[in-house]
């Protein structure tokens, strides 16, 4: 999340259109999940407005389409304005696939079904009904990067909280939010790979190559070569020998995957030779074929990809199978197509280890997200996370904490000397048991830590509901994205939820009175 609010930019290249002539929604009688639903859609339309977060999003929208125009080069207004039109679909339809929980293939099909839904993306129209196709709906999850929507969600954070005067009105609060209590807890974003087994990488080397032989052989390119099925045959079988030579109850294992793992180097060698030729000849002679230059540097970035990391998981599967050895944690291949992925020591129930990226998410006492981070790096131990991330939210100018709570990973002295000298309670849960049990004496302490349970339960709604229940993003580029996308939808939903929830208990007092 960025260090600093960004504010909307003074000049706007905004690009005054017509929008669609859209029939009116129909009345819809006997059900109420589809009221629930229009109400819900409503509020998070005049929020998004009266935020400022869509002004805010359209700016720098324009702003980075400006800048990447070619230099001595001015857009037309018709570019200008259909740039302008897809941003703020963008905007919309990615909103709605977290509220949703819905895939891309999924989001579009529900756009083309339910007119309730185009209303809200601004795609309705009386005429043709047009669409985003689920790739058109992949683009928009990384229309902004990671930089710039930080301040749109700073924008929507600094809004509802009390450091802005009377935003809390028009966001249809009756009372601002507070940043009094910072709750902070860190967890691991899973990528989606199979468990990252040494020997598992050589198959899935030779399964990437063979199917990028196999595709240039369909174009029209040939080498001499046996049947690529039967490398991919072979390769398959070794893998289940391997399985079975590592049960437990096998005599000599050891020995008999050494065996297989001999075998299996000589179908990846092979595999290598082949194709490393028809890498070169698809380079070469590509113009023979009829596909266009663009899909041919796609396969071959595909191909270098796996030629250049085949070296390191021959010899890391030698290391640890034949020789017995450990193999350094910081050169071990985890993944062949995912780079920026790490191995994090949970100790959790459902696992001991985890493989993905550490995310830090810090909440107030409302559950509004303040601050996240989802680091690319080796993951920083919690200790080392707590006076960065503090350091963001004071940025935004909202107002002091009061508080930090956070578990027993983030306790240290450096932590908390940092909060005594900015005069901030001290919730850390404390590593010593005897020193644990003794503030729990300590009444706000203890209710600091009661209301901690809730940030675990608010880690898991970002996982599980507005993530999904696997992150099937490729790339971290693609998975910061994703959380970006799920801290502003979680974030718009909750006050959402607390409108509604006014403005029931308004109509309760009203008809008490009555």
């Amino acid at each position: 999340m960025g260090v600093q609010q960004n504010k909307t930019p003074s000049i706007i290249p905004f690009v005054p259109h017509q929008g669609l002539l859209s029939p009116h929604l129909p009345e819809v009688q006997g059900n109420a999940e589809y009221q629930d639903r229009v109400e819900m859609l409503n509020f998070l339309e005049d929020l998004l407005r009266c935020s400022s977060v869509e002004s805010e999003f359209l700016a720098l929208c324009m702003q980075r389409y400006l800048s990447e125009t070619e230099a001595g080069t001015t857009p037309s207004l018709k570019d200008l304005e259909r740039h302008q039109t897809h941003s703020l679909l963008a905007l919309r339809t990615m909103v709605l696939k977290s509220v949703l929980q819905e895939t891309f293939r999924g989001l579009s099909l529900q756009l083309a079904q339910s007119p309730l839904f185009r209303r809200f993306c601004l795609c309705e129209s009386i005429a043709v009904v047009k669409v985003p196709s689920k790739s058109e709906l992949q683009r928009y999850s990384q229309w902004l990067p990671h930089e710039q929507m930080s301040c749109v969600i700073n924008q929507l954070t600094c809004a509802a909280l009390s450091g802005a005067p009377g935003d809390s009105r028009a966001l249809g609060l009756e009372c601002a939010l507070e940043l009094d209590v910072l709750l902070m807890d860190s967890t691991c974003l899973p990528a989606n790979i199979h468990f990252p087994v040494d020997w598992v990488l050589l198959h899935d080397a030779v399964r990437t190559l063979m199917k990028s032989i196999i595709w240039t052989r369909n174009h029209g390119l040939k080498n001499r070569i046996e049947e690529p099925e039967a490398f991919l045959h072979r390769i398959n079988t070794l893998c289940m020998e391997m399985t079975q030579a590592g049960k437990a109850f096998v005599t000599d294992s050891n020995n008999k995957r050494k065996a297989v793992l001999r075998k299996m180097k000589k179908v990846v060698d092979a595999v290598e030779r082949h194709a490393r030729i028809y890498r070169k000849l698809l380079d070469e002679q590509w113009e023979k074929t009829e596909v266009s230059r663009g899909r041919v540097d796609a396969v071959l970035r595909r191909m270098d990809n796996i030629l250049e990391q085949l070296p390191v998981a021959k010899k890391q599967a030698h290391e640890r199978i034949i020789a017995g050895r450990q193999f350094p944690n910081d050169e071990k291949i985890l993944s062949l197509y995912e780079p920026d992925i790490h191995v994090m020591v949970r100790g959790k129930a459902s696992g001991e280890v985890e493989f993905g990226n550490a995310l830090l998410i810090c909440e107030q006492s409302d559950g509004l997200i303040v601050d996240y981070e989802l680091r690319r790096e080796a993951p920083k131990a919690d200790v080392k996370c707590l006076e960065a991330s503090i350091s963001r939210i004071t940025a935004l100018g909202c107002g002091p904490a009061i508080a930090v709570v956070a578990d027993r990973g983030f306790d240290s002295k450096e932590n908390r000397e940092f909060l005594e000298k900015h005069d901030l309670f001290n919730g850390l849960c404390p590593r010593d048991a005897k020193e644990l049990q003794r503030r729990k004496g300590d009444e706000i302490f203890a209710a600091c830590q009661k209301r901690r349970a809730q940030t675990e339960g608010r880690v898991a709604i970002i996982k599980n509901v507005f993530i999904g229940q696997r992150c099937l993003a490729k790339g971290f580029e693609s998975r910061q994205s994703q959380v970006d996308w799920a801290v502003l939808s979680h974030n718009l939903v909750l006050l959402v939820r607390m409108r509604q929830k006014q403005n029931a208990a308004r109509g309760s007092e009203l008809k008490a009175a009555a």
